[in-house]
């Protein structure tokens, strides 16, 4: 089956621009740093095909790149805005019936709200499928230690609020500490998660982290960069920000904790070919993996825009089941990258085995 150019994944360079544009084309890496950010703040540079995506033998779709820094995309979210619009309108001239919106494209498009008039094209985030796949890792995490307390820090963002919901409606965990910046937000979260047989405390301290057992971050906010007195005694950090909120250095700091790589899919046929998304081929974080699942499915209107509701999340998670022979599944455990073993179980879950 041919899924030509169905797909579109809205992608931009992020800390060190020479450094993602070289994935473009090997002689970008050359430029000084100085000259690119320079040049991307002031000119009108158009959006790039960057690469090509193959699934199963069969092409799917493109990687588009919009020529936008992270410092820019957060310095001036309008402009930035405006380039993810063209962006769109360059995938559409690419055939695409899909976009998924990659990193900040999700950002300063509110989540896809700015894009949500569009009828052209689909467009989603893919926070409701990365939101399955954190979730699905954390619970993973918690039975393997004998269930427990997991943190959720950036709880109330996209992605994180989702992650909260799943825990409490599904009693996952024994508790659910909810850590954000904004406490109105926070307040509001817990009062809405109580009552579900889930015990639920929130804080805008870090420090409340200690007691968990799992910690899931899912921010890279200046104030919620987690150290190592944030942490208790043999916590598993689950780390689902692509730019790595966590340090290596914490990990050097503290043999007893684990940091984990979180929302990443397994797609063993998955290529992308003419570039890279800071992954191996056979892996993809889970935000292109629900655009690659419309895709797939022949999709046709906008799916996750802003937060996502758990009826995507279990819509999604119905797609993946569909085509599970492609993979879509949570991927083996990685610490910055390098594979790591599974954590044991418990002894005497192991001996019930």
């Amino acid at each position: 089956m041919n899924h030509s150019s169905r797909l579109a994944f809205l992608v931009h360079p992020r800390g060190r621009l020479a450094e993602d544009l070289a994935r473009v084309s090997k002689p970008l890496g050359l430029v000084p740093e100085r000259v690119y950010d320079v040049a991307l703040r002031r000119l009108p540079v158009p959006p790039v095909t960057m690469a090509s995506v193959h699934l199963g033998g069969s092409h799917l779709g493109h990687v588009v790149v919009v020529p936008y820094g992270d410092r820019h995309m957060l310095a001036q979210p309008t402009e930035g805005r405006d380039r993810v619009a063209r962006a769109v309108d360059h995938a559409v001239g690419l055939g695409a019936s899909v976009v998924g919106l990659g990193a900040l494209t999700a950002s300063v498009t509110a989540g896809g709200v700015s894009l949500r008039n569009r009828t052209d094209v689909a467009v989603t985030n893919g926070n409701a499928f990365t939101a399955a796949i954190v979730h699905d890792q954390a619970r993973d995490l918690l039975a393997r230690g004998g269930a427990g307390r997991v943190a959720i820090v950036g709880a109330t963002g996209s992605v994180g609020s989702t992650v909260a919901k799943m825990f409490a409606r599904n009693r996952d965990a024994d508790e659910v500490i909810l850590l954000a910046g904004n406490e109105r937000r926070l307040d509001s979260l817990r009062c809405n998660l109580s009552g579900r047989g889930v015990a639920v405390r929130s804080s805008t301290h870090l420090h409340e982290a200690r007691s968990a057992d799992v910690v899931v971050l899912l921010t890279t906010a200046a104030d919620s960069v987690l150290e190592s007195q944030h942490l208790g005694p043999d916590a598993v950090v689950l780390d689902a920000t692509q730019s790595h909120g966590t340090a290596i250095e914490l990990a050097r700091a503290r043999s007893d904790v684990r940091i984990l790589d979180g929302g990443i899919v397994s797609i063993p046929s998955l290529e992308i070919r003419g570039g890279n998304l800071g992954l191996p081929d056979g892996r993809a974080y889970a935000c292109f993996a629900e655009a690659a699942l419309l895709a797939l499915s022949g999709h046709r209107n906008h799916f996750c825009i802003g937060v996502p509701h758990l009826e995507q999340v279990e819509f999604v998670r119905s797609l993946a089941r569909e085509h599970a022979h492609l993979g879509f599944t949570v991927a083996p455990p990685t610490s910055f990258g390098v594979p790591v073993p599974a954590p044991a179980r418990p002894a005497a879950e192991e001996a019930v085995a």
